[in-house]
């Protein structure tokens, strides 16, 4: 069902494997979107449409779907640092139709699991959806930390992932900034590091990535804003802005994979598979 102007998302999976070409054939996540925007076109008030209360945009959350079908057609592939990259086949391919691709990938889902057969993964392996994801049920209980508690969080966060000197120091009339660090490169470089964490549940526009730029020139060498929500694709724009001191975004999609990989709030349950080797005994 087509939402205020945002393609379906068989109607994306063409422009993501166009968008994949003009990115040379690989891209993250967050580069991957913008050029899909630019390439059909799409007005930014439509593309920054939020998607529920997950941090996300209605465009993102469909071209989550979109890649998971491509994925599934054998078309384009991820790694587990979340880079998107075409296969051969989907280098091959000179335009492709979306429809058809979601008929046959979805047939052959039901096709698998009519014969018993292990089908190659959920169709909603990256995006589940139906139920609550562990990511959605981690932004929600993220989302109703105390602020205060939230930002000793992220000053946590940031400790364990190497900054020093790690402070929370946020006054009123400070632009928004939260507090500061170090952060060292390969023990020789150090920059002097701000950040603002923000508890919030939609997308975050450029007002506030150039507000907090404002309050961090001569101050500190990068910016970092890290929130429970997302970034509308202004925002992303202008904390890269040419000329301007760059700021990096955490939105919530980061921020639990981080926390995930940190051991912070979260643990991660190994299933046991226990193989038995038939032949082993007949060499007894």
């Amino acid at each position: 069902m087509r939402k205020k102007g945002i393609p379906t998302f068989d109607e994306l999976m063409n422009p993501t494997v166009q968008a994949l070409k003009r990115l040379g054939g690989s891209a993250s996540i967050d580069e991957l979107v913008p050029e899909i925007v630019r390439l059909i076109g799409l007005p930014q008030e439509v593309a920054d449409v939020p998607h529920g209360t997950t941090g996300r945009t209605e465009l993102e959350y469909r071209s989550a779907w979109a890649r998971t079908y491509l994925r599934k057609a054998g078309l384009i592939e991820n790694s587990e640092r979340g880079i998107w990259a075409l296969t051969p086949g989907g280098s091959n391919v000179s335009s492709l139709d979306g429809r058809q691709i979601a008929r046959d990938v979805a047939k052959q889902f039901q096709l698998d699991r009519a014969t018993d057969n292990e089908p190659s993964g959920a169709l909603g392996a990256e995006e589940p959806e139906t139920g609550i994801s562990w990511q959605d049920r981690l932004l929600a209980v993220l989302q109703a930390m105390d602020p205060v508690a939230f930002e000793r969080l992220c000053q946590r966060i940031l400790r364990e992932s190497g900054f020093i000197e790690v402070e929370v120091t946020k006054r009123s009339g400070d632009g928004g900034i939260d507090g500061h660090g170090t952060i060292r490169i390969g023990g020789l470089i150090s920059f002097n590091v701000l950040f603002q964490s923000k508890r919030y549940k939609g997308n975050i526009g450029p007002d506030t990535v150039r507000d907090f730029r404002g309050a961090m020139v001569g101050r500190a060498d990068k910016g970092l804003i890290i929130s429970t929500g997302g970034f509308t694709l202004e925002a992303r724009r202008e904390a890269t802005r040419d000329g301007a001191p760059p700021i990096d975004l955490i939105d919530g999609r980061l921020l639990v994979e981080k926390l995930k990989e940190l051991k912070l709030g979260v643990k991660t349950n190994l299933v046991e598979h226990v193989e038995v080797l038939d032949g082993w005994f007949r060499t007894i």
